[in-house]
């Protein structure tokens, strides 16, 4: 399934001993299938009513699954009711210990949007379709089939030390695992953390995403009348709450989409790998026709700099509408805020720009939901050389760093708690998977070339001098 290995390796290169893993992983990837279909079948969908034991039963698999693999595991459950998989295998004496992160919870998903049922593993034109078959069921699958490889390959057992987390609720903020790792810092003590939850840039380009938004979620509440009323007898001076919503909710960007909250700098600029315009314009599903937001690339607009989203809008329905003025109109903000940006002071700006830009003197009322603090990776130490070696000897081409518009709550956590690890991200949700969206789907040969690259690094770490 993998494009085969270039020839004649280095003597010199460290990992030189690790190419028979390419084949050991190309065998596993029957496996791998079966496993992601089972595992796809649980409709995981944390806080969803009727979804409990869905939930439960991904996280018993999970355990079962890693545990087969060599990693005893266990489920706890958190304080957000969600199930996270825990489970540690420590390494010969000396060795470095790392850490794979992935969640097995995943995005609502309506039968009627899909070309397939969202929730069976169904392959058309070589890709495997289903809820979480990317996001991030495929990466708990990456991490399966690396550990397998290495077992299979490797009678000794693994040649460092393995810890695994497998969150419940990320999909919903997080909350449950963040407050464990805060309870059980120990049970998240690594020197090298995967957080296998992002993706490459494209199909077969190795990347590391190296920068993560933050996000703020605020709800506001806008009221103006007791009671609806007659838009013939009251209209044109009675204030009219959903206009006063939208007055405010437009304020939030200017003419070129640049987002303009009073106070929160908007100016950034990524230093990695660009985003060629034409392949954002695909990648995001963008019509013909319509413009690209914001007067900088796209790289900038969507690594380095905050972007908010109404997500949603409470208000009357077309189908239901009537000649009647709205007393009181609602929706809900999502704002991403790009490293260097605190989000505690992201969320003050953005409900004093609300406050202020909302017309008429309505009342307003702005609710805080979920937050989450943005992430810049140190990627100066051991632990990333060796990681890139891996993927670029996977991949046989060299390494991109990318950013991720996206927020992965525990990167922040874990930086504080795990202050000497280094955090690197990965995985399998490249751009055409169409992750949190209808007809989800995952590239088979990205799972093959995110666990080589795993297996990879798991066995070259530990000739690693990662004290350095």
């Amino acid at each position: 399934m993998l494009s085969p290995m270039p020839p004649t390796p280095d003597p010199a290169d460290t990992t030189t001993a690790t190419t028979p893993l390419r084949p050991v992983v190309d065998d596993l990837m029957g496996r791998a299938r079966t496993d992601l279909a089972e595992l796809v079948a649980f409709p995981s969908v944390h806080g969803a009513p009727g979804r409990e034991q869905a939930c439960q039963d991904a996280a018993t698999w999970v355990v079962d699954a890693f545990t087969e693999a060599g990693v005893p595991c266990s489920s706890i459950c958190t304080v957000d009711g969600s199930h996270a998989v825990i489970g540690h295998h420590p390494g010969p004496e000396g060795s470095p210990t790392v850490l794979l992160y992935a969640h097995h919870d995943v995005q609502p998903a309506d039968d009627a949007d899909w070309a397939s049922p969202p929730f069976t593993l169904t392959e058309r034109d070589g890709r495997w379709y289903g809820r979480g078959a990317a996001d991030c069921k495929g990466n708990v699958v990456a991490h399966l089939t690396a550990l397998r490889a290495l077992r299979d390959d490797d009678t000794a057992g693994f040649p460092v030390g393995i810890r695994v987390v497998v969150e419940g609720s990320e999909e919903a903020g997080g909350e449950g695992l963040d407050h464990l790792a805060r309870d059980q810092p120990d049970l998240f003590a690594a020197d090298v953390v995967l957080i296998c939850d992002t993706g490459n840039v494209s199909i077969g380009t190795p990347t590391l995403t190296t920068s993560l938004r933050g996000v703020v979620n605020v709800k506001v509440k806008v009221e103006t009348l007791a009671s609806r009323v007659h838009s013939g007898q009251f209209g044109g001076a009675a204030p009219d709450a959903l206009a006063a919503l939208i007055a405010g909710l437009a304020s939030l960007r200017d003419a070129d989409g640049d987002t303009t909250v009073d106070g929160l700098d908007a100016t950034g600029t990524f230093d990695g790998a660009p985003y060629d315009p034409d392949t954002f314009r695909a990648d995001a599903t963008v019509l013909d026709g319509v413009d690209l937001l914001g007067s900088a690339p796209p790289a900038d607009m969507v690594w380095a700099r905050p972007a908010v989203t109404v997500i949603g809008i409470d208000a009357p329905s077309t189908q239901n509408a009537a000649s009647a003025i709205a007393p009181h109109a609602a929706a809900m903000l999502n704002l991403r805020v790009p490293p260097g940006i605190d989000p505690a002071r992201a969320r003050d700006a953005l409900e004093d720009h609300l406050r202020a830009h909302i017309p008429w003197n309505a009342r307003v009322t702005v609710e805080p939901e979920a937050a989450g603090a943005p992430f810049a990776a140190d990627t100066s130490g051991p632990g990333y050389q060796a990681l890139t070696a891996a993927m670029e000897e996977a991949y046989d081409r060299p390494v991109v760093r990318s950013g991720q518009g996206g927020s992965i709550p525990l990167c922040t956590v874990l930086s504080e708690i795990c202050p000497g690890a280094e955090i690197a991200l990965l995985g399998v949700e490249e751009p055409r998977c169409r992750i949190h969206a209808a007809d989800e789907s995952v590239d088979p040969d990205e799972i093959a070339r995110t666990a080589l690259t795993e297996a990879l690094f798991l066995r070259g770490l530990a000739a690693t001098d990662t004290s350095a």
